[in-house]
């Protein structure tokens, strides 16, 4: 008897997935289409504004004008320092204490997190807190955009979300094997625990990167100033160093500007397969 060859059925097609499709599309269009223009004006010697495919007349001159200003230099090295330590503070802070609110039998676990909770809603305002940095000698530090963006509780509340969704059947078998809380953190939890490390870590180093308002009010030092606040000053304040290269205003905007998004669109890829993982954090429970 002869066999019959197995037809998978067809997938019909449905309405909602091609303007689902379109929509997505135009979206993608609207972000990249302004990011695909700073990058063919920061390369364009030509500085008249308007929207171009490819560069009238390439030159690398604004970038070579931003790489050859040594007032840049320091800066940018307290950008990566403050970048890293505020990413470590972030996380350690970000993960030890969200897995102290997993720990259902510990007393005033529902204080604790009602008050994390409530820190999210309301605020002390502006000067309250710049007399509490002025007291912890932070005024006129650049480790204030350390200290600063070390607590953030939203992101608090995403890693214990993330924490929860590991099996409960985990923890019960580390302890019977006599593994410590911390061990259980260490051993457990933090390997566990990539995708959210990865996407919670990238939020903390944004952050701290492009913050240029704390600097901007706290900060007087030009010693102590981050790269985003130089640049933003040498561009938008019209202090554009002299060099031997002739480069435009606006092709030195749009250069400034691809160097201070350039770090976290090379470090990006690699952290995409985790960040996507990351993103459903907390959003499945079983």
């Amino acid at each position: 008897m002869a066999k019959t060859a197995y037809r998978k059925p067809k997938k019909k097609v449905h309405v909602f997935d091609i303007v689902n499709y379109i929509v997505f599309i135009l979206i993608g269009l609207l972000v990249l289409v302004p990011i695909w223009k700073v990058v063919v004006d920061s390369f364009n010697a030509v500085g008249v504004y308007q929207f171009r495919l490819w560069p009238e007349d390439f030159t690398l001159d604004g970038y070579k004008t931003i790489i050859n200003t040594q007032r840049l230099y320091r800066p940018f090295i307290n950008s990566v320092i403050t970048t890293v330590l505020g990413t470590f503070l972030g996380l350690l802070l970000s993960t030890l204490g969200g897995y102290v609110l997993i720990q259902f039998d510990m007393p005033g676990r529902n204080f604790f997190a009602y008050f994390l909770l409530f820190t999210m809603i309301f605020s002390g305002g502006m000067i309250p807190e710049y007399l509490v940095m002025k007291q912890l000698h932070l005024v006129n530090s650049m480790w204030i955009l350390v200290v600063k963006h070390g607590m953030n509780v939203y992101n608090l509340v995403l890693m214990r979300n993330f924490f929860e969704g590991i099996p409960a059947s985990l923890f019960e078998a580390a302890e019977i094997d006599g593994c410590s809380p911390m061990g259980i953190f260490f051993k457990i939890v933090l390997p566990l625990s990539k995708a959210a490390l990865a996407s919670i870590g990238l939020m903390f180093a944004v952050t701290v990167w492009n913050d240029y308002s704390t600097v901007k009010i706290y900060i007087t030092n030009p010693d102590q100033v981050n790269f985003q606040y130089q640049l933003r000053n040498m561009i938008m304040d019209g202090d554009t160093p002299t060099t031997q290269y002739s480069v435009s205003q606006n092709t030195l905007f749009y250069a400034a500007i691809v160097c201070a998004i350039l770090p976290f669109m090379a470090l990006y890829p690699f952290l995409q397969k985790y960040f996507v993982k990351g993103v459903n954090i907390g959003a499945v429970k079983e």
